[in-house]
């Protein structure tokens, strides 16, 4: 029999949204390790899901496991005869066989010689393996919390209805879940309601198709994409289309219709984000936008039925809506019948974290620092303690507790209707940026003060209580933080000193269990997020390695460094020059002590490449430096890069230890004295790894 398409699809009452994908893929995936680890051939395997069934389908699926050859030791050869007979262990050990002792062969190892027997093992029919290795898949899913359902004890996400279990046209012999596979799937719930048939494995997509079911999940989520696009542009409008509402809407429906709705243009005085909240939120909506950009008072719903009356189901959810939109409405009018600086003193009762205290604490102690940052960096002082103080009071109004995602965007509405500076309103927004690697910054110097006065507070303060992140448990997302703490003062390209901030925001805190070597601990820490930091931008780790050697407290400084140095590194002379470096480095290391405090005179230079190799220094020396004060370090480089001829020269022509003591120490601090210049950027010698 040639190889065959193999089908499972298993039918449930309709799965959380969310839980869709990760339950596919892992059935795939637990399909494919159980053929892996058969040895059975197999073709590419596609997982498909609705919300009502999980589905994989497995191409060109051999019949059969391959014949192999098994070997089996019995016992050792000197215990298996004696006189030249067979003992009992030898019969014993041919029975097991099913053979005669004559049958047995004579296996030759590096522990001695053993009885043996070699036989051919037939591969099991893959129709007899594959329910075991569906049962081994099913098991192992990541169901988020089983249920059961009826008189049985079979638990599962959703109660199971259907199983289907096709290797081309036969139906394999199975039972799972309390099922008997057979070919008989369902279609759409109401386009389609009677059982469907299929024939063959190849024809599931096909025949789903015909009873109302897309049962690809990309070809669903486009076919959605596309609707929305085409109702968008009837309405003479632009559709936003966000990821994860149309991977959620996507799970829940099988055979989406895009249709437009609308709702009373009041709401429109309620911030848009607001709306556009409550819409995907609660109604799983698609909004709309003007040529401005400005929220119309429209929607996109996607239903999961072809109505014969589409404008009944949109009347349905216009009329759904409206309570949704006018509870907004409600929150936003409600919460700015008091100022914002009204609800400071009820940060008090919300924890921040039981060791580190409240909201109220936490809000004091940001304040110091960002006061601090916003003088360093040419902000206003004031507003930037404003900032830090109001900073989480939005988290306790009441459009925030609904709507968690709107903090620091509510911040910003309230602090401008309370007239507070723009800037102040600005930075409560500012303040969760950037929110992931790649995000924009915060734009204001007040927004980019409280930003880091924020995180620093909560870096100083999880890892002064010991709870540092360990492989991947990171509750508090420290690493986001630290990575923020980077991405702000390089991009904004700020000046500012990692270590003393550091300092200032644990002298807030006050006793922290772990408060001994705590700031040395998180910049150590944050130092190392730039290994990470590198590769996103391409740069090698040994080019991180040779600038974190160097005591950089300034991020912006240490990013300056590693793109300098990366540059440096893809130069001609580099690798020369970093081999020769790592030479300097172990010669002085040996004879640290004579290197000490040596000072090139010119009066014991006796070789003609050390007088070449002096006098480039020097030229190179009186070039760089200013160029090390103003961070101009690939400028600085370039210049240190024609210093390769005069090194080579010099270890080609120069014994470096000399007999003569003076004359000895005259070349090592020549040779301190050009490390010294590399050093005033990286350890290059590192490039060598």
């Amino acid at each position: 029999m040639a190889a065959q398409t193999f089908l499972i699809e298993l039918g449930v009452e309709e799965l959380p949204p969310g839980a869709i994908d990760s339950l596919s893929d892992a059935l795939a995936d637990g399909i494919r390790r159980g053929l892996t680890q058969a040895e059975v051939a197999f073709g590419d395997i596609r997982a498909y899901a609705t919300p009502r069934r999980l589905a994989v389908q497995v191409a060109e699926l051999a019949d059969k496991q391959p014949d192999r050859e098994v070997e089996r030791r019995g016992p050792a050869l000197a215990a298996a005869y004696k006189d030249g007979q067979p003992t009992k262990a030898a019969e014993g050990f041919a029975r097991s066989c099913g053979v005669e002792v004559a049958d047995l062969i004579q296996l030759e190892t590096d522990k001695g010689a053993w009885l043996g027997y070699r036989e051919q093992q037939q591969g099991e029919p893959t129709t007899r393996l594959l329910p075991a290795i569906v049962d081994k898949a099913i098991a192992a899913l990541p169901v988020p919390k089983n249920m059961r359902w009826g008189a049985s004890r079979i638990e599962f996400s959703r109660p199971v209805h259907w199983l289907v279990m096709l290797y081309g046209s036969d139906v394999v012999e199975a039972r799972t879940l309390g099922l008997t596979a057979g070919r008989t799937t369902r279609g759409h719930r109401f386009h389609a309601p009677e059982p469907v048939e299929l024939a063959h494995a190849d024809d599931y997509l096909d025949v789903l198709e015909q009873a109302w079911v897309l049962a690809d999940r990309e070809r669903r989520r486009e076919r959605i994409r596309e609707q929305v696009l085409a109702e968008a542009e009837v309405q003479e409008a632009q559709a936003v289309i966000d990821e994860a509402l149309l991977i959620e809407v996507s799970g829940l429906v099988e055979w989406p219709v895009a249709l437009a709705g609308s709702f009373d243009e009041r709401f429109l005085e309620v911030p848009a984000e607001c709306l556009i909240s409550s819409m995907k939120a609660n109604q799983k909506y698609f909004h709309l936008l003007d040529e401005q950009g400005r929220l119309r008072p429209q929607f996109i719903t996607i239903a999961n039925i072809d109505s014969h009356d589409p404008q009944q189901v949109i009347d349905g959810n216009e009329k759904v809506i409206r309570p949704r939109l006018a509870d907004a409405a409600f929150f936003y009018d409600t919460d700015r019948k008091q100022p914002l600086s009204a609800r400071i003193p009820g940060l008090a009762s919300v924890v921040f974290q039981q060791q580190l205290g409240t909201l109220a604490d936490k809000a004091h102690r940001s304040a110091a620092v960002a006061a601090f940052i916003a003088g360093r960096i040419g902000g206003d002082v004031a507003q930037a303690r404003r900032a830090a103080e109001l900073a989480k009071c939005d988290l306790v109004t009441e459009m925030v507790l609904e709507f968690p995602e709107l903090q620091g965007i509510m911040g910003r509405y309230y602090a401008t209707h309370d007239g507070e500076p723009a800037e102040v309103a600005q930075a409560l927004e500012e303040q969760y940026l950037p929110r992931f690697a790649s995000d924009e910054i915060p734009a204001c110097r007040t927004g980019q003060a409280l930003a880091l006065a924020d995180r620093l507070d909560t870096l100083t303060g999880i890892f002064g209580i010991g709870q540092r992140p360990s492989g991947t448990k990171d509750p508090f997302a420290l690493r986001r933080a630290a990575i923020g703490v980077l991405n702000i003062m390089i991009k904004g390209e700020l000046e500012l000193d990692l270590r003393e901030l550091l300092e200032l925001a644990a002298a807030q805190h006050q006793e922290l269990p772990y408060a001994e070597k705590l700031v040395d601990e998180v910049f150590s820490y944050m130092l190392d997020r730039f290994r990470a930091w590198g590769q996103d931008e391409g740069i090698p780790a040994e080019v991180y390695l040779a600038v974190r050697a160097r005591p950089v407290t300034k991020p912006l400084d240490f990013a300056r460094r590693l793109r300098a140095v990366h540059a440096f590194s893809r130069r001609e002379e580099a690798a020369a020059l970093a081999a020769a470096n790592k030479r300097v480095s172990n010669i002085l290391a040996k004879h640290a002590s004579e290197a000490k405090g040596a000072v090139v005179a010119d009066t014991l230079l006796q070789e003609p490449a050390e007088h070449a190799l002096h006098e480039a220094v020097a030229s190179s020396r009186e070039s760089v430096m200013p160029l090390f004060a103003e961070g101009r370090y690939r400028e600085a480089l370039d210049i240190l890069a024609g210093l390769r001829a005069p090194v080579d020269t010099f270890f080609d022509d120069v014994m470096v230890m000399a007999e003569d003591d003076a004359v000895r120490r005259n070349r090592l601090a020549l040779l301190a004295g050009l490390q010294g210049l590399f050093l005033e950027v990286a350890d290059i010698a590192l490039l060598q790894q």
